[in-house]
C-alpha cells in the first residue's frame, strides 16, 4: 500500500496542533512556578521569552498529556491556573503530581528538556553550550569494580541456540 492510499486519518500529525491561548498561558504560569529567576545564579525562568517558546515548539508527543495535566490544574480551582495566586500555585501542581503522576512527569519534561537546553542555563551551570556530538564531554570515570557482582552473576537472560551457546557466551 503506498503512502497516497492511506487515509489521512491514519497518517501520525508531526507537529501536534497548538496551544490554546488560555492552554499557553496557563503553561507560562506553570513553568515561571517550577523554575523561577535566580539573581543569584544569573539564569531566567522558565517562562522566560525564550524557553517558553522553545517548550511551546518543542511539545511534540507530549501534547496531549500537556493538555490533559493543564485541564486537570484548572479543575479543582475552578479558574485557569494562571489566574491563580502564586501562594495557590504550588498546592494546585502537589495535588496534580500526586493524583496524576504520568501528567505530572509529561509537564515537567517538557519544562525541563527545554530550560536546560537554553544557553544561559548551560553556561550558568558551567556547560559549554553546545551539542554533546561531536566533540563531546568529559564524563568522570566511576569505580568499574562495582560492577564485579554483576559479571559473577552471568547472564539471566535466554541465549538463542539453548544452552551450548550459552555455555559458550560463559566462557568469553
Amino acid at each position: 500500500m503506498s503512502r497516497r492510499s492511506i487515509p489521512a486519518s491514519f497518517i501520525p500529525l508531526i507537529k501536534p496542533p497548538a496551544l490554546s491561548a488560555g492552554e499557553r498561558c496557563a503553561l507560562r504560569a506553570l513553568a515561571g512556578t517550577m523554575i523561577p529567576a535566580s539573581a543569584r545564579y544569573g539564569v531566567p525562568s522558565a517562562d522566560d521569552e525564550a524557553i517558553f517558546a522553545d517548550i511551546e515548539a518543542s511539545l511534540g508527543r507530549d501534547g496531549d498529556a500537556v493538555r490533559q495535566a493543564l485541564a486537570q490544574l484548572e479543575a479543582p480551582a475552578g479558574r485557569p491556573f494562571d489566574a491563580l495566586a502564586p501562594d495557590e500555585r504550588l498546592p494546585a501542581t502537589l495535588r496534580l503530581r500526586d493524583s496524576e503522576p504520568a501528567l505530572a512527569d509529561a509537564l515537567v519534561a517538557a519544562v525541563v528538556r527545554c530550560y536546560y537546553r537554553d544557553d544561559r542555563v548551560m553556561r550558568s551551570i558551567g556547560m559549554e553550550p553546545r551539542p554533546p556530538y561531536p566533540q563531546g564531554h568529559e564524563v568522570e570515570q566511576g569505580d568499574w569494580s562495582l560492577l564485579e557482582p554483576v559479571r559473577a552473576r552471568g547472564p539471566i537472560w535466554r541465549v538463542p541456540g539453548g544452552d551450548e551457546d550459552a555455555r559458550k557466551w560463559r566462557s568469553t
